[in-house]
């Protein structure tokens, strides 16, 4: 098995790690069209269950 040469310092991982939830933010949230909640684009809304216009129950078929 691969094994690494030098150990990671923990502020090189810390700093790698950093930017894990980064592309999380504000510019990523779109409004319902059906019940105008803000939820994350191209995904199912968290609070009514619709999506593009169609309901989605929860095997995630239209």
């Amino acid at each position: 098995m691969a094994n690494p040469k030098r150990k990671i310092s923990k502020s090189k991982r810390d700093h790698r790690r950093a930017h894990w939830m980064g592309g999380l933010n504000a510019s990523n949230l779109a409004e319902c069209p059906n019940c105008g909640e803000s939820m994350m684009s191209h995904h199912v809304c968290p609070s009514c269950g619709y999506y593009k216009g169609d309901k989605v129950d929860g095997m995630g078929n239209a």
